[in-house]
C-alpha cells in the first residue's frame, strides 16, 4: 500500500504519538519527574507529525487516494490543524514566492535588533496572514474544487469534534495532553522557516535555503533539514533528499549553508553571539517589508502544479 517502504517509519511515529496520548490520558502521572519528560516527548512527537504533514502534503505516502485522504484526517489529529490547510500558506505561497511579498511566511516581517526576539515573534507576526490566507483559499476552493473543500471540511469537523469530546471528558488532561502539544507543533513547524531562510539569497538558484545535515536530526525529522533540495524538487520523497542534495546542491551551495548541527547553529544565531547575519557571515539588514500581496492562484485551479493540493491533487 505504501509508495515508499521508508514510510514505515512515518507510520511508526504517528502510531507512537497516539500511543503516548492514550498512555498519558489513562495513566496521568502525578510525579513531576515523570510528567515533564513525557509531556516534552509528546510535544516533540506532535511536532514530528507536523513535519510528516509537510511531507505528506507534498508527496502522498499511499498508492490509493482513499487511504491518503483518510491519513490526512488522522494527521490532522496529531498536530491540531486540518492537513489540507497546509496547501495554501506553504505550497502555494511560500514555495512559489519564497521570501517575496507573496510569501506570507517571509522572514523580513520581523525586524528586531535582538535575533532571539525575531525568532520568538516570527510566528505571531506571520500567523494572522497564514490564517487569513487559509480561509480565503478555502472559500475559493469551495467554488472551484468542491471535492478538495469537502476533504478540508471533514478534517476540520473531526478535529473540532474530538477536541470538544476530550475537553468535556477532562479539560485539564485535554489542555495538557492534547491542546498544548498541538500549539507547540504549530509554532515549531512555522518557526523553523526562520532558521531555514533568514539571511539567505532568494534570488540565487542554490543559496536560497539553509540546510541542517546532521544524521540524527535527519532521522527523526525525515530529512527535513535538506531544505534547499526540497525547494528545488518539492515533490521528491523525503527518503531521497540526502542523496539528491549531495548530487545536485552540495557542489554549488555556499558551504556555510550546510550546517551539520541545528543546535550549534541555533546557539550562534540566537544566544551567542546572537547576531542576525547573512549566510556568508556579513551583517544582515533585511530589506524594507511592505504589506502582503495576494498569492491566491491567478490561473485556474486545475492548472496548479502537480500534487499542490495534497490527497486531492
Amino acid at each position: 500500500m505504501l509508495r515508499y517502504k521508508a514510510d514505515r517509519r512515518t507510520l511508526a511515529f504517528v502510531t507512537a504519538y497516539f500511543t503516548l496520548v492514550a498512555v498519558l490520558w489513562v495513566w496521568d502521572p502525578a510525579a513531576w519527574y515523570l510528567e515533564i519528560p513525557l509531556f516534552a516527548a509528546l510535544c516533540s512527537l506532535s511536532w514530528i507529525c507536523a513535519v510528516i504533514t509537510h511531507n505528506t502534503i507534498h508527496c502522498a505516502i499511499f498508492k490509493r487516494r482513499g487511504l491518503n485522504k483518510a491519513f490526512q484526517v488522522v494527521l490532522t489529529l496529531t498536530y491540531g490543524h486540518p492537513v489540507s490547510s497546509y496547501v495554501s500558506g506553504h505550497n502555494l505561497s511560500h514555495h512559489m514566492y519564497v521570501q517575496q511579498d507573496r510569501d506570507v511566511m517571509r522572514t523580513t516581517k520581523v525586524r528586531y535588533r535582538w535575533n532571539w526576539l525575531n525568532l520568538l515573534m516570527f510566528v505571531p507576526k506571520v500567523g494572522g496572514a497564514v490564517t487569513r490566507g487559509d480561509f480565503e483559499f478555502a472559500r475559493l476552493m469551495r467554488r472551484e474544487r468542491p471535492r478538495w473543500f469537502r476533504q478540508f471540511a471533514l478534517e476540520a469537523l473531526v478535529l473540532v469534534a474530538v477536541t470538544i469530546v476530550l475537553f468535556v471528558l477532562d479539560w485539564r488532561k485535554a489542555l495538557l495532553y492534547w491542546y498544548l502539544p498541538h500549539l507547540w507543533a504549530a509554532w515549531g513547524i512555522i518557526a523553523i522557516n526562520y532558521l531555514q531562510h533568514d539571511g539567505c539569497d532568494e534570488t540565487s538558484p542554490y543559496n536560497h535555503s539553509r540546510n541542517f545535515t546532521g544524521r540524527v536530526f535527519g532521522w527523526f525529522t525525515f530529512n527535513n533539514g535538506f531544505h534547499g533540495i526540497h525547494h528545488m524538487h518539492p515533490n521528491l520523497h523525503w527518503s531521497l533528499l540526502r542523496e539528491a542534495h549531495a548530487r545536485e546542491l552540495a557542489p554549488h551551495i555556499h558551504p556555510a549553508l550546510d550546517e551539520p548541527s541545528i543546535a550549534r547553529y541555533a546557539w550562534r544565531a540566537f544566544i551567542w553571539p546572537g547576531k542576525r547575519v547573512r549566510y556568508d557571515g556579513t551583517p544582515y539588514e533585511p530589506p524594507p517589508d511592505g504589506p502582503d500581496q495576494s498569492w491566491l492562484p491567478t490561473a485556474k485551479v486545475e492548472e496548479l502544479p502537480d500534487n499542490a493540493l495534497g490527497a486531492e491533487s
